[in-house]
């Protein structure tokens, strides 16, 4: 019944809202989404790309008391300019402990209600969420009122049960140096690890098992309070955010640690999600945060690889940021074509040694302050790499060793971005303004101008790319040259064969992508996202089911055509229906610049054929 008067209140919300009026869905959206052959898979049999944000906004802040949004009706006109700006279908919505749980053996439950309406601001646009149970520093009740840094996660009971010492991190130039060097932080991580029992007003309780019971409470509240049709849009949870030791005991390093205790940790939290109703959807795990730092002295050995495969019930699930490229001394010059092609390939590889999806659920670079000036090349570098293993110098002689792509969530978006108003650590001598708002970062990939209009703080063409959403088959190759301007540079890593004249005219200066995938003889099309650089009436495809320059709408009867996403209109996707299970292509420009459809045909059918077989 909770279910049913939700619905209502949101429909007539809806009705009555006409800025989030939302197009008719199409017979196969909405689909729940499992894992099956080491992919995301939809029930149509389609393998699924998420592309997205993180939801954090002030989730980690004390400001709007852990939500990401100040109300509910900033969530959905947030939700509805992300779908537009960006055309992302998917979100790492973030919650934490303190709020979920308050006080021992107490669940917020107005809380989750307002979690829930968040949630469903985001669904109703059609985007899919995963819940992210996050923690930085362990707690920001760890930190002294005058401390430089600040925490997230565990509430103040448990904080004040532990009787930590006094936090210091010494000379540290980053936040993040807190997880090895501030006493406070390492002994409270180790504690929860180790379950200890802690005296609260509540009696004894073990510190880990008291966090499993409270996820598993917020997930029961959230299974019965949102409406059937958004549950089934949320794809699962990830049990908690960049885990680490903090400290290791004698004889463990990194490995085993994972083995001995992360791991088991995973399948009690797995466990908890069964029986919280969510049985279907998968855990999203995260290996120990520091196995892929690229920095070597931070850096520490993991990503499972001393556990058997984990299996399509859970999804290997990482972050990568370049820290020598935040460092500004450690990679002096601005990221380049395949930066990050080795980093993002053993994610993959990972994942493959698993038997499961892969998913990289924080990645970006500052937007403002100290080497801001490399974000346009470090993000089209990651998203270069999310798309392909093999860097675009290489890709048309290399296209057959590109691998899957990989679903990511930037890192974020928070539309109080520049403008909140936070007491750091409670301190009402210390607001914080300016930026995130949390640890000096400046991330967010959204602010609000002065009109009170969302924009990007990043370069749009690296955010609002074409991306296969849902590929009926399994994607044999992907690329998309965004040509994202650097100032006044423009970065264009794919260079098309002297060997394919055609495309090369066709294409001319502006953006492509190609995709390459194998049928699997299913009647749900194959889409891809259309930027909004890449209007219908001009955009022009190349495939074996047909070349034309400017789309007609889908009826179902077009091998290729376009449909409006689901969510806010204008936003666009490119529909390429077959039920042949062998080897296409689709060439996808945002305008034909010149020169012979049918001879570009040629040549890629040629160049498929050579690669493909």
């Amino acid at each position: 019944m909770k279910r049913i008067a939700l619905l209502l209140v949101l429909v007539l919300t809806l009705s009555t809202t006409s800025a989030f009026a939302v197009p008719s869905a199409l017979w196969f959206d909405g689909s729940p989404i499992t894992v099956a052959d080491g992919a995301f898979r939809d029930r149509h049999g389609r393998e699924v790309v998420l592309r997205g944000f993180n939801v954090s906004g002030t989730a980690k802040l004390a400001e709007h008391r852990g939500l990401p949004f100040a109300s509910t009706a900033d969530a959905r006109s947030s939700a509805a300019a992300m779908r537009r700006l960006t055309g992302a279908n998917a979100v790492r919505f973030l919650v934490t402990w303190a709020w979920v749980e308050p006080e021992p053996r107490r669940i917020d439950h107005g809380y989750l209600d307002r979690v829930t309406e968040q949630v469903t601001a985001f669904t109703d646009q059609g985007i899919r969420v995963y819940v992210d149970f996050h923690q930085d520093l362990y707690s920001r009740y760890l930190f002294n009122r005058d401390s430089w840094y600040t925490g997230d996660g565990a509430p103040e009971w448990v904080v004040r049960a532990g009787g930590y010492p006094k936090e210091s991190c010494g000379i540290c130039v980053h936040w993040g140096q807190n997880m090895k060097n501030n006493n406070a932080v390492t002994a409270a991580v180790h504690d929860f690890w180790h379950n200890r029992e802690v005296t609260t007003a509540a009696g004894p309780v073990r510190i880990r098992d008291e966090f499993l019971w409270q996820a598993g409470e917020a997930m029961r509240h959230l299974e019965a309070s949102l409406s059937t049709e958004a549950f089934r849009l949320v794809l699962g949870v990830n049990p908690l955010n960049e885990p680490y030791a903090g400290r290791y005991d004698a004889g463990q390093d990194g490995v085993t640690w994972e083995r001995d205790l992360l791991v088991p940790f995973y399948r009690q939290f797995r466990q908890r999600m069964d029986e919280a109703g969510w049985a279907e959807k998968p855990a999203f795990v995260e290996p120990l945060v520091f196995w892929n730092q690229n920095v070597e002295f931070f850096a520490e050995p993991g990503g499972f690889p001393a556990v058997p495969p984990l299996g399509e019930r859970f999804v290997f699930n990482s972050h990568f940021y370049d820290g020598k490229a935040q460092s500004g001394l450690l990679k002096p010059g601005k990221a380049g074509d395949g930066e990050y092609a080795v980093d993002f390939g053993r994610i993959r590889d990972r994942a493959n040694a698993h038997g499961t999806a892969a998913i990289v659920s924080e990645f970006g670079h500052p937007v403002a302050g100290f080497t801001s000036d490399k974000n346009p090349s470090v993000l089209k570098a990651m998203y270069q790499a999310l798309d392909s293993r093999v860097p675009g110098a290489r890709w048309w002689a290399g296209a057959a060793g590109s691998g899957p792509v990989l679903s990511g969530s930037q890192w974020h978006w928070d539309v109080n971005y520049g403008r909140h108003h936070e007491l750091m650590n409670d301190n009402p001598d210390k607001v914080r303004t300016e930026g995130d708002a949390m640890n000096d970062e400046h991330f967010s990939a959204v602010r609000v101008d002065d009109a009170g209009n969302p924009v990007l703080t990043v370069e749009s063409r690296v955010v609002d790319r074409l991306f296969p959403r849902a590929v009926a088959g399994r994607t044999a190759a992907f690329t998309y040259e965004d040509r994202a301007r650097d100032g006044g540079a423009v970065l264009s890593w794919n260079r098309i064969p002297d060997t394919m004249p055609a495309v090369r005219a066709l294409v001319g200066t502006g953006r492509f992508g190609v995709l390459v995938w194998r049928g699997n003889g299913v009647a749900a099309p194959t889409e891809l996202h259309l930027p909004s650089s890449f209007p219908p009436a001009s955009t022009a495809v190349v495939s074996d089911l047909g070349a034309i320059t400017g789309l007609p709408p889908y009826t179902g009867t077009e091998p290729v055509a376009f449909a409006p996403e689901p969510g806010v209109p204008g936003v666009h996707r490119l529909l390429l229906s077959t039920r042949d299970s062998g080897v296409h292509f689709a060439l996808v420009a945002d305008g034909a610049a010149a020169g012979s459809v049918a001879a570009a045909r040629a040549e890629l059918t040629a160049w498929v054929t050579a690669a493909f077989g």
